[in-house]
């Protein structure tokens, strides 16, 4: 009996490390594994690196372990002979002359590197425009290059020992080839890559230190499906950042939109086209086939009706019904929900705001206020994002929030547009499979997602009543964010 060729996709998160086992012919998902990480509360969001990859180990034991007993018979042993690595974007992983991790990682959702984003931008002659023109996006907090700054100015002995400047995904790919390699979607988030020019922006890395040898200390970017090298003779992906492998694993389209509704949100378009976008709402950057994918990001997203649950007293299924049970419009409730800061807009310091808060508020009222607050920060982003590609296309929802009957109904509302779910658990873990898989193969990405059989589309449509009603929930959030 011949043997199937399994690939490993892998989703390395803030919260988590995913892994899916595939068959890279059809798709088919034979096994799946998790491991949590460490738990980060902005401002301060670090982790250690070698957790990352002690829960990548675990979670490829249980993939493969399932993958063993449902496929093979016990006369073969599972093999995966292609991995791919997506990861949490932006964050920074600091290595010295030995090649050993200096102090933690600092993550994306770390603010505390937001005053150098507004250093670095006033230290560049034309400010915000000339990085947009250069880089493809402004630099905020969460940025590499933002935490670049923050290290250079906060900890000099950490800075004198910085020989090798990587993202997670790349440090993982590290870990496994021992190749400083990294791909074009997530060099196109450090806010130091051009994906307009496809290269390192030296002068604005001159800006943090003038000072230091940037040449040797920044990995090498991979062509599309270019091997990042081996590991236990499987072929290793160049990998890529979550949200180029999530638009992966849905086979999203041109012209279409990707909702992403996890601890943050993301609102992002593929485009043949690059995009800057100097007022820093857009982030102009590159998606892993070649292409282009500007992106919107939310600090605040499911983590918001995760607190309104823990204040309610309320599971997440009862908190959804509750949602549901209240009309359109929360009785006038509105929520601005940037608890923990916020990054569209830019906004780090600030905090949620309730308006419309009565005594015969309701805990329905309160609920639906906060799906709605939710939905109306990603909506601010997707106003914006269509100034910079066409967004006229399917939308589709993705992430732990699209199981939320609430998330989907009234995102279908507010819109007034279908909105497209799929029963793919893990879109940025199939994603991953996807690249390792057509790397493997040497196939084009788009023809061999279309032979994939994977991912039942579901549509949820808009209730008239609830649509006519989009417009006044929307001023009612803006009114609150501008105040």
């Amino acid at each position: 009996m011949s043997v199937p060729a399994l690939v490993a996709g892998v989703d390395s998160s803030t919260q988590s490390t995913k892994v899916e086992l595939r068959r890279a012919d059809s798709g088919q998902l034979v096994g799946f594994g998790s491991a949590p990480h460490t738990a980060v509360h902005p401002p301060v969001a670090e982790q250690d690196p070698s957790l990352w990859l002690a829960a990548l180990q675990t979670a490829l034991a249980q993939a493969l372990a399932q993958a063993q007993t449902r496929t093979l018979d016990a006369g073969h042993k599972v093999e995966i002979q292609a991995i791919s690595i997506a990861g949490q974007q932006h964050g920074l992983v600091c290595l010295d002359a030995q090649a050993q991790v200096i102090r933690p990682a600092k993550l994306w959702c770390d603010t505390t590197s937001a005053a150098d984003a507004d250093w670095l931008i006033e230290q560049l002659p034309g400010g915000a425009a000339a990085f947009a023109q250069a880089c493809g996006s402004v630099p905020v907090a969460a940025f590499t290059i933002a935490k670049l700054s923050w290290l250079h100015r906060s900890e000099p002995e950490s800075w004198k020992r910085l020989r090798t400047v990587l993202l997670p995904h790349d440090w993982l790919n590290f870990v496994l080839t021992g190749n400083t390699v990294t791909d074009r979607g997530d060099a196109s988030g450090t806010g130091y890559w051009s994906p307009i020019t496809d290269e390192y922006c030296w002068d604005l890395l001159q800006i943090v230190d003038a000072h230091t040898d940037w040449r040797h200390m920044l990995p090498r970017v991979l062509g599309p499906l270019e091997p990042a090298g081996e590991w236990q003779g499987a072929l290793v992906a160049p990998g890529t950042g979550d949200n180029m492998a999530a638009a992966l694993g849905i086979g999203l389209s041109a012209s279409e939109v990707a909702i992403s509704l996890g601890t943050s949100g993301t609102v992002f378009a593929v485009s043949e086209h690059p995009c800057s976008d100097e007022t820093g709402a857009v982030a102009g950057f590159a998606d892993a086939t070649g292409k282009y994918l500007p992106l919107v990001c939310t600090l605040n997203a499911t983590k918001v009706t995760d607190t309104l649950s823990r204040l309610c007293g309320l599971d997440l299924a009862e908190l959804d019904a509750a949602a549901l049970a209240s009309p359109a419009g929360a009785g006038g409730l509105t929520l601005l929900p940037y608890l923990d800061g916020e990054r569209t807009p830019n906004r780090p310091t600030a905090s949620g705001q309730i308006k419309g808060l009565r005594t015969d508020t309701t805990v329905s009222q309160l609920a639906r206020a906060g799906f709605e607050g939710v939905i109306c920060g990603l909506l601010d982003g997707l106003d914006e994002l269509s100034k910079h590609a066409d967004t006229s296309g399917r939308v589709f929802l993705v992430g732990g929030g699209a199981h939320s009957a609430a998330y989907r109904q009234i995102l279908a509302d507010l819109t007034g547009r279908e909105i497209i779910t799929s029963d793919l658990d893990e879109a940025v873990a199939t994603g991953a499979c996807l690249q390792a898989a057509a790397t493997l193969l040497g196939r084009d990405i788009e023809q061999l997602r279309g032979e994939w059989s994977v991912g039942s589309r579901h549509v949820t449509a808009p209730i008239p009543a609830a649509t006519r009603q989009s417009d006044e929930i929307r001023s009612r959030y803006q009114d609150l964010r501008d105040s």
